[in-house]
């Protein structure tokens, strides 16, 4: 199958070095819509939805070929050959953003830089190590999701979104979840939150941001600091944006502190770590 037809890429912008963007889980490329308008005069810009979202065809999917994030990993370094994609920018949201690291492990000189919004490498507490989940709870989550993926989709969209003041958000992530392929879907949640990516974060070499939301029920300010200190080349930027999708909550400061970091300008935290 055509790599640019499997994963619905789409290309714009008038700038040469590429940025490329993955969405996070039940979403797809409309997501960014209010942050790569700011980027289309300087960079080329690649959008794309994982198999089983938006728009992507997927009728090449099998759930022992995406028996895991590398699978997605691998999909998106195909995406960057077709293309003949060098010195990305990655910009990745959510579990997509450990999908990012693990392309650029595989692929260093395909990456100049990441940017990880919410990223978390293990959601599942254990030890010392705080993800923000009991196992049980885990458990009780895909459960759930099995059961009645639509129903779950209404309930948790709003805590994942969070901005309770603001509930069309919540609804629109709520409706994305319910587009996507409902078998894939529930396939990938099962991948998303039982992967233990932490011993991977040592493997990174590429140059890294990672934008931790504030009162992110996903992703824990815990979590945001544990990737940073796993990651040798790495900035943390705390945002005042509360919730776990910043890149529809916050598009202004998710863009200022993007831009901040691609033109080397010192973070400046914006909450309290």
């Amino acid at each position: 199958m055509n790599v640019l037809k499997r994963n619905n890429v789409t290309i714009k912008g008038k700038g040469e070095t590429p940025m490329l963007f993955a969405h996070g889980y039940g979403c797809d490329q409309n997501m960014w819509r209010f942050i790569t308008p700011a980027f289309e005069q300087d960079y080329k810009i690649v959008l794309f939805d994982h198999v089983g979202f938006g728009r992507a065809d997927a009728s090449g999917y099998s759930a022992q070929r995406y028996s895991s994030l590398q699978a997605y990993a691998d999909d998106m370094l195909e995406i960057c050959a077709e293309l003949q994609l060098k010195n990305v920018i990655f910009v990745g949201h959510s579990v997509s953003a450990m999908i990012g690291v693990l392309a650029a492990i595989k692929a260093p000189d395909v990456f100049q830089k990441l940017v990880l919004i919410g990223p978390s490498p293990r959601y599942i507490n254990e030890g010392e190590y705080q993800g923000g989940f009991t196992q049980e709870s885990i458990d009780g989550l895909l459960a759930t999701l099995d059961s009645d993926y639509l129903a779950w989709s209404t309930v948790m969209a709003p805590v994942i979104m969070g901005n309770p003041a603001r509930p069309e958000l919540g609804q629109e992530l709520a409706h994305s979840f319910c587009r996507s392929n409902i078998a894939v879907a529930k396939d990938f949640a099962r991948i998303t939150f039982l992967s233990d990516n932490r011993e991977d974060l040592k493997k990174l070499k590429t140059e890294a941001l990672i934008l931790q939301c504030s009162e992110d029920v996903i992703a824990p300010e815990a979590v945001g600091q544990y990737v940073h200190q796993q990651l040798p080349n790495s900035t943390l930027m705390v945002l005042n944006a509360t919730g776990h999708c910043p890149n529809l909550s916050a598009p202004a400061e998710t863009i200022a502190a993007i831009k901040d970091f691609l033109e080397g300008v010192p973070a400046v935290q914006t909450a309290e770590v």
